[in-house]
């Protein structure tokens, strides 16, 4: 009797852990809110690399002139070096960014 109850306890523990690690496949639809926060998140994403090209390229246009007509004062060179470097780090950092995510986003699906 003793070993019966044994037997019937490890085969219906046997038969838990198979359906738990046997079954991968989940057949269940995101929330709406969890897609419509989705999509949210990528049209900001979206918005931020469209402005940040164009700002980047002001950046470093307003740096170059801002070097070009310095006329030698040291002060306005660096300050414009800075600011090409910034932007031009800012920008790729953005556009990094944009890939990591859309590296992650490939992977999840």
């Amino acid at each position: 009797m003793k070993i019966n109850k044994i037997s019937i306890f490890y085969i219906c523990f046997l038969t838990i852990l198979f359906i738990v690690c046997m079954s991968n496949t989940v057949f269940a639809a995101d929330p709406k809110l969890v897609s419509t926060i989705n999509s949210a998140f990528e049209k900001i994403e979206e918005y931020i690399v469209k402005i940040s090209t164009p700002a980047a390229a002001v950046a470093v246009g307003t740096g170059v002139l801002m070097k070009k007509f310095s006329f030698g004062d040291e002060e306005k060179i660096r300050t414009s070096n800075k600011l090409i470097k910034g932007s031009l780090f800012s920008y790729g950092f953005i556009l990094c960014i944009d890939l990591v995510l859309s590296l992650f986003q490939s992977l999840l699906t």
